[in-house]
C-alpha cells in the first residue's frame, strides 16, 4: 500500500486528494496549519475507507519547517511514495500597497517550502526507482497579471520547476507534474482577498482538478491543465506579446485597485 503526503490538506484541492486517495486505498500523511480540521479529517477517513491516515500540523513558513515534517516521517518509519506539494496562497492587489512581509511569505511558502520538500523526498524516491510528485501550481502562471504579480509569478517558478525536473526524473521511475488549475470553488479567492463580484466564470471543483490529476498519473506530459476552457485560454496567451496581455489586465484592474489614478 502506498503513502502520499499532502500539504494544504485541511480544505479544497488538498482535501478533495486526500479524500480520493483514500477511497483508492492509499495511507495518508496530512499536512496543514490547523489541527482540528487535521485530527476530524484523519478520523473520518480512516473510519471509512480502512486506511492508516497521520496528520502533522505545521506552519510550513515557520524555521526548518521542511527538515521537521521530513525528519519526523523518516521518525516515523514513514515511506512517501507520493507527494502533493499544494500548500500555497495568493494575492491580490497594487503590489505597491501590499503587505511586504505576507508577499514575501507567499514567495516562501509557494516557492521555497515546495522545493525543500521536493529535495527532501525525491532521493528517497530515487533510492526506491518510484514515486510520483504532484506540484499545485494555476494558470496564472502562464503570463505576467497585473495586480496579481507576485502570485502569478510563485506559479511560474512552480510550473517550470517542475517540468524541469520531470526530465531529470524520468529515468528513475519517477513521474513529477505541475498540477495548473484556473479558477477553482475553494476559499482560495477569500483567503488571497479577492472580491467575489468580479465573477470568475467556468469554475471547477476541487474534485474536478483532483480528477484532472489523477487521469495525468502514469502518462509522460509533466504540465497538467485542468479544465477544457482553461486550457483554451492558457494556450492562446501563447500567441499573445506579454506587453498586450498585461496592458489589457492591467486596464481591466486599475480602476479597482487604484481608484486614484
Amino acid at each position: 500500500m502506498t503513502t502520499a503526503l499532502i500539504t494544504g490538506a485541511s480544505g479544497g484541492i488538498g482535501e478533495a486528494f486526500a479524500r480520493r486517495l483514500a477511497e483508492d486505498g492509499h495511507d495518508l500523511v496530512l499536512v496543514a496549519r490547523s489541527e482540528e480540521k487535521l485530527r476530524e479529517l484523519r478520523d473520518e477517513l480512516q473510519a471509512e475507507h480502512n486506511i492508516t491516515a497521520h496528520y502533522i500540523a505545521v506552519d510550513l513558513t515557520g524555521f526548518e519547517a521542511d527538515k521537521q515534517l521530513f525528519d519526523e516521517t523518516e521518525k516515523n518509519g514513514i515511506e512517501v511514495d507520493w507527494l502533493i506539494n499544494n500548500a500555497g496562497f495568493g494575492s491580490m492587489g497594487d503590489f505597491a500597497t501590499l503587505d511586504l512581509e505576507r508577499e514575501l511569505g507567499m514567495i516562501d511558502l509557494n516557492i521555497s517550502v515546495l522545493v525543500a520538500l521536493t529535495h527532501r523526498y525525491i532521493g528517497k524516491m530515487r533510492e526506491r526507482k518510484s514515486g510520483t510528485i504532484i506540484n499545485v501550481s494555476s494558470t496564472a502562471g502562464f503570463q505576467p497579471i497585473p495586480f496579481m504579480a507576485t502570485y502569478a509569478a510563485t506559479k511560474a517558478f512552480v510550473t517550470l520547476f517542475s517540468e524541469a525536473i520531470a526530465e531529470e526524473n524520468r529515468p528513475y521511475g519517477i513521474q513529477v507534474f505541475a498540477l495548473c488549475p484556473g479558477s477553482t470553488k475553494t476559499d482560495f479567492h477569500a483567503a488571497a482577498g479577492i472580491d467575489a463580484s468580479m465573477g470568475f466564470k467556468g469554475q471547477e471543483t476541487a474534485d474536478d482538478v483532483v480528477e484532472t490529476a489523477m487521469r495525468a498519473v502514469g502518462s509522460k506530459r509533466a504540465k497538467i491543465i485542468s479544465g477544457w476552457t482553461n486550457w483554451v485560454v492558457a494556450t492562446g496567451v501563447n500567441f499573445l506579446p506579454n506587453s498586450l496581455i498585461t496592458r489589457v489586465m492591467g486596464k481591466g484592474l486599475r480602476g479597482k485597485f487604484q481608484k486614484d489614478q
